[in-house]
């Protein structure tokens, strides 16, 4: 077979290989996103949904008595009327703590960020005005599929019965003029995705605020649109971090995110698309190195090495399912490697399996793959593989001429 023959049929399997690739990298997606959505509304129906707790309200009913006047007969004449005044009353201080407990539970190919959560706030107000009234306290909870245990409603150190509506307990009680009432609210709680203390839906003011947040994990980040802590000191197992502000005028939130888990379908996916680049740098390593040799592989050597190649990806794609995704990485790889370094071991002898072939695998097929469970260095690691491969080559054949090189057809190999 010439020289062109034998690159054409190697170029028609590995565009072959490229369609087999692409369709199982879409099949994982297929099976990791087309069932996310049902997914999660499962993990949130029986975990919970994320959360946004907001402040409590405090609204001071009072009966206020105005002169009214009305007309008796074509006399205009004035009585006392008796009318319901509602006068909102700030927070004149806010404490709160909060403690976030991750716990990443597993549905289908991926990893969801779950969380348990322990609230306490301590709030302070006061009557405004100078009157007597009936103070309604509303505290809203920061979800409607959740549950919420351990609950604590206390009205200056004494628990009071409360009520619940629309989603939020309420309590009322007298207050005299210039009453002043300590709150405090607490309750355990469990959400998914990130938590967040909302101000209000637009600006709002906030005058004396501290807010104290212990984490379990230390790969924090916060949501669009909210405020970055105060201060931040880490701990043995994760961070604490504080928001204090004296008198702050904000549209903006506090939150955090949950981090997420190495994801295994969205990583088997790209490992998958990715492999005809490594299939790529092994084919043309291997097609130098023979060539070179006087090694006789045929194209038909290289459509099994490409099977064997697909069956990497093929066994980790279905393993996710059952064990972790380091697990099915690792037998892949294993299944892939004996695979090749057998087969080569009868095709080309034993040094070329396992030198040649067995290296060129390891660092085409396994290491550039590995480079996907570091974030943000795939594309690094790879270029400094592409890179220090070409060095190689162009120092293997350097002295090499080609003409002569691709004009005699190559003898069978050595040692088989």
């Amino acid at each position: 077979m010439s020289i062109t023959k034998r690159v054409l049929a190697i170029a028609v399997i590995f565009i072959f290989a490229t369609i087999a690739w692409a369709i199982l990298g879409a099949t994982i997606f297929e099976r990791t996103y087309g069932k996310d959505e049902s997914l999660r509304s499962r993990v949130g129906s029986s975990w919970g949904t994320a959360q946004f707790q907001g402040p409590p309200t405090a609204t001071l009913l009072q009966i206020v008595r105005e002169k009214e006047e009305y007309d008796d007969h074509g006399h205009t004449r004035t009585r006392m009327v008796d009318r319901n005044l509602e006068t909102s009353a700030p927070l004149d201080s806010t404490r709160a703590e909060v403690g976030l407990e991750l716990e990443h539970r597993q549905k289908g190919l991926l990893w969801y960020s779950t969380y348990k959560v322990g609230f306490t706030g301590d709030y302070a107000l006061h009557n405004p005005t100078a009157k007597e009234g009936e103070l309604t306290i509303s505290f809203p909870f920061p979800a409607e599929q959740a549950m919420y245990d351990d609950l604590q409603f206390l009205i200056n150190g004494a628990p009071v019965q409360f009520k619940n509506e629309k989603n939020s307990v309420q309590a009322t009680l007298h207050m005299a003029a210039g009453d002043k009432v300590k709150l405090r609210i607490g309750y355990k709680s469990q959400g998914l995705d990130q938590w967040q203390y909302r101000f209000g839906d637009q600006v709002s003011q906030v005058r004396d605020f501290h807010l104290n947040m212990t984490t379990n994990f230390k790969d924090i980040d916060f949501p669009e649109n909210t405020l970055s802590p105060t201060e931040k000191v880490e701990t043995g197992n994760g961070w604490q971090l504080k928001w204090d502000y004296t008198n702050l005028l904000s549209g903006y939130q506090i939150g955090m995110v949950m981090p997420e888990k190495l994801q295994p379908g969205p990583l088997a996916g790209r490992i998958s698309l990715f492999a005809p680049v490594s299939l790529f740098f092994f084919f043309f390593l291997v097609f130098i190195v023979t060539t070179i040799r006087g090694i006789d592989i045929h194209p038909m050597n290289y459509f099994f090495l490409a099977a064997a190649f697909f069956a990497f990806h093929l066994l980790m794609a279905y393993l996710v399912d059952h064990v972790s995704i380091h697990l099915a990485f690792i037998a892949g790889a294993v299944v892939s490697l004996a695979l090749v370094i057998s087969y080569m071991r009868l095709v080309a002898g034993p040094r070329f399996a396992l030198i040649e072939c067995g290296l060129a695998q390891l660092v085409y097929l396994v290491g550039f793959s590995y480079a996907f469970f570091f974030k943000g260095f795939t594309g690094l690691a790879v270029t400094i593989g592409s890179i220090v491969t070409l060095f190689v080559v162009m120092q293997m054949t350097g002295r090499i001429n080609w003409t002569e090189r691709f004009a005699t057809r190559p003898g069978m190999a050595a040692g088989r």
